[in-house]
């Protein structure tokens, strides 16, 4: 008798194996309001270290003109969107956003993304009002959509251990 419901038991965790936990919409804010202060406090400190090299050559950001300061979103939101791709690509869907929360980019399949992957989830985060694509519940933004990934809860979906399963 005892076996049966050991059985029974395994049966269950084979049934829920493969089961995601979509982070909260509130969690996925917390991961995009910690990776934009993380990104503009390494510009800051960039910028820092480029004024003490090379004060001469930071006379050029003085420019307060409509194009300059467009010109300035443009590269700062690229920047922004090759960097989180990287860290994403390199550390297998986490940013240190996701990292804080517990949570982690996966494929819908739930396997770990490929470098490819995180770039493309990077470059979307370049097009213009993708963060209102994030707003409601359950929160699915543009950059999920079209690279077939969701945002899990590392530890309400047990992604760890089933990785190490694999």
């Amino acid at each position: 008798m005892n076996n049966e419901f050991k059985n029974s038991e395994d049966l269950l965790n084979d049934t829920f194996e493969d089961y995601n936990v979509k982070a909260s919409t509130g969690k996925r804010f917390a991961n995009y309001l910690i990776d934009i202060a993380a990104f503009y406090i390494i510009l800051i400190v960039i910028g820092v270290v480029w004024a003490l090299v090379s004060p001469s050559s930071v006379e050029i950001l003085e420019d307060e003109s409509a194009s300059f300061n467009l010109l300035d979103r443009l590269i700062s939101t690229l920047v922004f969107a090759l960097i989180m791709g990287v860290i994403e690509g390199v550390t297998n869907g986490k940013s240190l956003g996701k990292l804080i929360t517990g949570s982690r980019a996966v494929n819908i399949d739930c396997t770990p993304i490929s470098f490819k992957t995180a770039m493309l989830r990077g470059l979307c985060r370049a097009v213009p009002f993708l963060q209102f694509s994030a707003l409601g519940t359950p929160s699915n933004p543009w950059h999920d959509k079209w690279t077939d990934t969701e945002v899990i809860d590392e530890k309400e979906s047990n992604y760890s251990n089933r990785i190490q399963n694999r």
